[in-house]
């Protein structure tokens, strides 16, 4: 039987509709965080907006209660960045990924790393933040008291690459900066996590939030390696699909695939999502010509917005004094009808942003 090819058009409207951007959901946070899987979040505010482009009801309130309830936590995980994950899958998927964490560690500091006694390490590290919650700067301090000849940002590194963390509220919640406390997911979950370093539950689980894909997206997604051969007897189970260009992409059997005329409405995304990051090719969100645009100097990645189900254009706010301004840089010419969309959903966007301002307007310039 011959495989089905998928347009680019299937593939967009597909990944909108697992990505809950074809039309809000019901979900409650919880349960919209495990249907995405993990939300990434360098900085505290974007998981926020990105509940809230995806979700029928959601306030700020409903995301903080769930960190400082410990059901979701924000934690180094895929690709070593910082994501607010449920903490029921932290705990089972976190041994699959920590060999793609310490892989980072070589990445990022090379030979600053060579040699070191990563176990002594965690003996040192481990007791001193279940007790204190430190920053990860007395961390480095307290490392470096022991191996006063050390990298001590190299040794901290391991630590957070080594043994599973994660960071104690107000981090991660909204408004709050950049510094924060650590403790052991182990100290902080009070539950054990799984042994399984398996990946086919999370290509599942992937698939199901991000799919058809191919391993390469998984691996992309994961900042694992060399998962062709670990895949597959998971494999065998799936449904297979090709794209325009004849790669096999993989999908779970009973996941519908959309349809390409499917109306995609205008959606506002935050900085990192993760439906931009989550492919190695990334043309089903977003155009190759556009992507220098969203994807800037040091690994940042700017709040976007989708226009037809394709990124079409980036955002930011920015307040003066008691008026907030949302500024929309268009990629191309649009019409009347879809920058009267575009306003009107930066507007309930911006509303959510800046809630103690009393005057809102959307501007539009056009990007080179």
């Amino acid at each position: 039987m011959a495989t089905t090819a998928l347009s680019l058009r299937q593939l967009n409207r597909t990944l909108l509709a697992r990505q809950l951007l074809l039309q809000r959901s019901r979900l409650d946070p919880l349960a919209a965080i495990e249907t995405l899987v993990a939300l990434q979040s360098q900085i505290p505010n974007p998981p926020y907006i990105g509940l809230w482009t995806r979700l029928q009801e959601f306030e700020r309130r409903d995301l903080t209660s769930l960190l400082e309830s410990r059901q979701v936590v924000r934690a180094p995980w895929l690709r070593s960045t910082l994501h607010l994950v449920s903490a029921a899958d932290h705990q089972r998927f976190q041994a699959a990924i920590q060999p793609a964490l310490a892989r980072g560690l070589r990445s990022f500091f090379g030979a600053r790393a060579h040699d070191l006694d990563i176990e002594r390490l965690i003996e040192i590290a481990k007791p001193y933040l279940e007790a204190e919650t430190p920053a990860i700067g007395a961390l480095r301090d307290k490392l470096q008291e022991h191996e006063p000849e050390r990298d001590k940002q190299a040794m901290a590194y391991a630590v957070r690459s080594c043994l599973p963390l994660v960071q104690i509220p107000p981090s991660g919640t909204w408004g709050v900066g950049t510094r924060a406390t650590y403790t052991t997911a182990e100290s902080w979950l009070g539950a054990p996590a799984s042994a399984s370093t398996e990946p086919g539950a999370l290509f599942r689980r992937y698939l199901a939030a991000f799919g058809p894909a191919t391993v390469m997206d998984f691996q992309t997604w994961t900042g694992m390696t060399r998962l062709k051969t670990p895949l597959a007897p998971a494999l065998q189970d799936l449904a297979t699909y090709q794209d325009e260009g004849g790669k096999t992409l993989y999908d779970l059997p009973d996941l519908p695939i959309a349809a390409a005329e499917a109306p995609a409405p205008v959606r506002f995304l935050p900085e990192y999502d993760n439906i931009l990051i989550a492919h190695k090719d990334r043309r089903r969100i977003l155009p190759e010509a556009q992507r220098k645009k969203v994807f800037v100097s040091a690994g940042r990645v700017l709040g976007s917005v989708l226009i037809d189900g394709f990124v079409g254009a980036i955002w930011k706010s920015q307040r003066e004094k008691t008026k907030a301004i949302l500024l929309v840089s268009l990629f191309e010419k649009q019409t009347d009808e879809i920058l009267g969309a575009i306003e009107a959903e930066g507007m309930t966007l911006l509303r959510f942003i800046e809630d103690e301002a009393q005057d809102f307007s959307v501007e539009f310039e056009m990007r080179p």
